[in-house]
Order: structure tokens, then C-alpha cells, then sequence
């Protein structure tokens, strides 16, 4: 962990200064590195009966501007400068020739059929897979449309002249079911480290497909758009049942097993489906409340959704699982089991809903509106390969990555993040007496306050993130950078 900011030296007054108490501790210490930085900045010129100084080092300058730091997003860069007419502000300088339509079309494409990272992500053999995978789902969804005419056909559609409008409207209901597949499959990475929250959102989904399905016998002139939203559900739900079901059953298998595993779970999952299926028809020939029957049967479904993907025990620290561990260990000391942790894991939060109180990777303008807090803050990570911050503002804490970071400074960047995090809101806790709120108090938090907290946070990491990783070991977690979903923004 970096030290405290190296002492600056400083003109000799005139005046005989007063000696801190020996007993000071690290809040006087960043009181008087605000106080020292407030006074370089502010002193302009040297005095005329001040003794020759040595001369300061010149702040990087770009374009008449200081340089603060440089940022790079998947090989493109921005510089974050700071005016010498607005030195209380922050603008990006972007240093990127721009793009002509195609390439950002190309990018856009690329997001949808490639996963993150292509080429190097995966092994070679994938591109003539998905190459020979494409070229048989176009000719199956060519022959798709001749078999769905001949099945209307057989049950006598095509005995009036509407033959053809069913058809279509049934190909088109279909089509949209795919887009919406396609559409969806952009969520990428989240089906690895969210899975849980995405497989139970993907069976809240199939749910509300079929009862928009179920509204089309009321509005039967609506029947195309109603039906191509409810395929477009139920279509997204089977993207996230599908691309969730591997690393579920891979939890499962304790040897080189995955396949039978998978094979015996689905002929469960088939079973019980069938049977489903003729409870149905026995119902149904005793003609029940559509309404109510739908009702129970829905209910049914969630809360049996719900209850199996709380019993799925994952060995991985996603973000959620992570910070279930780190509270744990920063409260009582011990890492939770994996059961103990998984069952702490909830399953109702998310991604796209809200972010949470820790950003990983974000882009320097996210964190920063101000220079002030970066130059003062920078020096404690000068020998780390990351950055860590509070925005008061938005009450959100702040872990930026240097162009170096690897997989573990990643990993301890993140815990550093919940360690300061605990800080804050253990002090914002003792201020609720002298405030009207938490949120007041976080708004309103003096800087030399912020600064002690990262100071206090970068001693307690430099002793306990070790520690930590070891407990977290002997419970049989296993840690990855990849399962956090850090952005891509890194400071060079």
C-alpha cells in the first residue's frame, strides 16, 4: 500500500510555527496535505524577502491546459485536462480520428454475434462452428415457413382465401420471438456472473408471455402484436434458461460428469412437463376459471422458480456473492461458507435495475468532477495499479484501474472499495445524530474527513486483503476479476 503524500517542503516564514502535538494521528496529517496543496495552488509567485528555492517541476501541460491523466477504452483515449481559467473543473480531450459510419455500424454488429473480447476470448475452432451453425439455422428457418403453411393446411385454413394472411401473421409472430432472442443475447457476460437473477427475471418473463398470450382472446383484432410481444418474452426467457443452464449444472458435477448431469436433469425437467401437461387436459375438461386456474398455476411456477434457484450453490464470488463475503469478513472477521453465502445472495437484484454503491472501472469523468480530490488522493496509490475514491455527490465509492492492472488488483481494488465503503457508512452512522439524514451527511462530508477514510481504508487493506483471500480459500470460494464485471475504462 503507498504511503501517505511525501512531505512538501516549504518557504521559511519569518514567523517561529507551532509544533503539532506528538500525539497527532492521520486526520491532522491530511488537514495539513489539504492545507499545503490549498497554498501551492494559490501562491503565485515566490516572496521578494523569501530565500532562493529550488524550482517546482512543471505540471504536465496539454494544449495551454494541466494534464491530469490520460484514459484508454478498448484502444481509444481520452486526456483529462484541467483549465488554467476554470482549475475547478475537469474536461476530456478526446485524441481518437472519427470513425466513419461503417466501422460504427460494424462495432455495433459486432456486439450482438461476437462475444467480449473475440478473437482472443475463444479458441480458434469457434468461427467455422458458428459459421457452419449459421448456414443450417438459414435453412431451417427456410423450412420452417413450408411446414407451418402445411400444418394451417392439414387442419383446413387453407380452405378459404385468409390461408395465406394466417400464415404469415404466424411467421411474423415467430420472427419477432427471435429478434427479441437476438436482442437479448447483447446481455453477454452477465449470463456468467448474474445468472441466478437472470434465470429467475427470464421465468418472471416466460410468465408474462403467457399471459399476454391469454389477452389475445379478448382482443382478438390484436392478435398480431399481442402475439409477437408475448413471443418476444417467452423467446428472451428461453435465451436465459438456455445460456444459465450449463453453469448451473456445472455446479452440480463433481468430476468430468457435466454431460450425464445435464442429460438427467433435462429428462426431469421433461418428465415433469408432461405430466404438467396432463393435469392440464384433465382440468380442462371441466371447463375451470381460466382467470383463477391461470392465477394458481402462475403463482405455482414463480414460487417453485424461486425456491430452485436459491437451492443452486455456485463456488464463484459474482459482485453480489463478493460483497456478501466482504461484509461478512469486515464485521466479524470470518469469510462465510458457500452455502451460508449463497443463501445471502439475492436473487431479486437485477443489473439492470440499479446500480449498486461500488463502480468498478468507470470512466475517470464518472468519479471526478473536480481535480482536487485526484491530485490529492493519487499519491496513496502511487505503487498500486488502481485508484480508489468517494463521490459525496453521488454517494457511490469509486475504483478506477491503471493500464496494468491484472486479474488480482482487480480483485483487491474491489475489496479496497467495500473496505472504504465500511468506513464511510460506519461514520456517517455516528453523524446521524447531528444530522437530518445519511444522505445529508455524505453530500456534505468536509474533505479532510474523506481523505482520513482513504487513509485509514489503505492501511486496513495493506493488512487484511491476504487474510482475506486465504479464509476465502479454505470456505472453497474461488475468485475472478471476470465475475465482477469491471468496465473496460483503464488510466494510462
Amino acid at each position: 500500500m503507498a504511503p501517505p503524500p511525501p512531505h512538501v517542503r516549504l518557504k521559511q516564514s519569518t514567523t517561529t510555527a507551532t509544533a503539532p502535538p506528538p500525539h497527532h494521528d492521520a486526520r491532522f496529517l491530511v488537514r495539513e496535505t489539504l492545507r499545503i496543496t490549498a497554498n501551492l495552488a494559490s501562491s503565485s509567485s515566490p516572496s521578494s524577502n523569501s530565500p532562493p528555492q529550488p524550482p517546482a517541476p512543471e505540471p504536465l501541460t496539454f494544449h495551454g491546459a494541466r494534464l491530469l491523466c490520460s484514459e484508454e477504452i478498448d484502444g481509444r483515449r481520452w486526456n483529462y485536462v484541467s483549465l488554467h481559467n476554470h482549475p475547478s473543473s475537469i474536461r476530456a480531450v478526446s485524441l481518437n480520428t472519427p470513425q466513419p459510419p461503417v466501422h460504427e455500424l460494424l462495432s455495433f454488429i459486432r456486439s450482438y454475434v461476437v462475444p467480449e473480447g473475440f478473437p482472443d476470448s475463444v479458441i480458434p475452432s469457434y468461427v467455422p462452428y458458428m459459421t457452419w451453425r449459421a448456414l443450417k439455422h438459414f435453412f431451417g428457418g427456410a423450412m420452417g415457413v413450408f411446414t407451418t403453411q402445411t400444418l394451417l393446411a392439414s387442419v383446413g385454413v387453407n380452405k378459404n382465401r385468409a390461408a395465406g394472411a394466417v400464415a404469415i401473421n404466424w411467421i411474423i409472430k415467430d420472427g419477432a420471438g427471435r429478434v427479441g432472442k437476438m436482442l437479448f443475447a447483447r446481455q453477454g457476460k452477465k449470463f456468467d456472473y448474474d445468472l441466478k437473477q437472470l434465470r429467475f427475471a427470464g421465468d418472471l418473463l416466460m410468465e408474462l408471455g403467457a399471459g399476454v398470450e391469454l389477452i389475445t382472446a379478448a382482443a382478438p383484432q390484436l392478435f398480431l402484436p399481442l402475439a409477437c410481444a408475448a413471443n418476444v418474452a417467452k423467446n428472451v426467457a428461453a435465451v436465459t434458461s438456455t445460456s444459465t443452464r450449463t453453469p448451473i449444472y456445472k455446479a452440480f458435477a463433481k468430476g468430468e460428469n457435466i454431460g450425464d448431469v445435464t442429460a438427467k436433469g433435462e429428462c426431469v425437467g421433461n418428465i415433469a412437463d408432461l405430466l404438467g401437461t396432463g393435469l392440464s387436459i384433465f382440468l380442462s375438461k371441466r371447463n375451470p376459471s381460466l382467470i383463477m386456474t391461470f392465477g394458481l398455476l402462475s403463482c405455482g411456477y414463480v414460487f417453485s422458480s424461486y425456491k430452485e434457484v436459491r437451492s443452486v450453490v455456485l463456488h464463484t464470488l459474482n459482485r453480489e456473492r463478493f460483497t456478501v463475503a466482504v461484509d461478512s469478513f469486515l464485521k466479524t472477521g470470518q469469510v462465510p461458507s458457500l452455502q451460508e453465502g449463497n443463501l445471502k445472495e439475492s436473487v431479486f437484484s437485477f443489473p439492470w435495475l440499479k446500480e449498486g454503491p461500488i463502480v468498478l472501472g468507470p470512466r475517470f469523468k464518472e468519479a471526478f468532477q473536480d481535480p482536487t480530490p485526484y491530485l490529492v488522493i493519487q499519491p496513496f496509490f502511487e505503487q498500486e495499479r488502481y485508484l480508489v475514491t468517494y463521490n459525496p455527490s453521488k454517494g457511490k465509492v469509486y475504483a478506477l484501474f491503471k493500464d496494468q492492472a491484472k486479474s488480482d488488483d482487480i480483485l483487491k481494488a474491489a475489496f479496497h472499495a467495500h473496505v472504504l465503503l465500511h468506513f464511510i457508512r460506519s461514520s456517517n452512522t455516528k453523524q446521524l445524530s447531528s444530522r437530518n439524514s445519511l444522505n445529508e451527511y455524505s453530500t456534505l462530508m468536509p474533505p479532510a474527513d474523506l481523505m482520513a477514510h482513504i487513509a485509514d481504508s489503505c492501511k486496513m487493506v495493506s493488512a487484511s486483503y491476504e487474510l482475506f483471500k486465504n479464509k476465502a480459500s479454505e470456505q472453497g470460494w474461488r475468485m475472478s476479476e471476470s465475475l465482477l464485471n469491471p468496465g473496460r475504462a483503464r488510466l494510462c
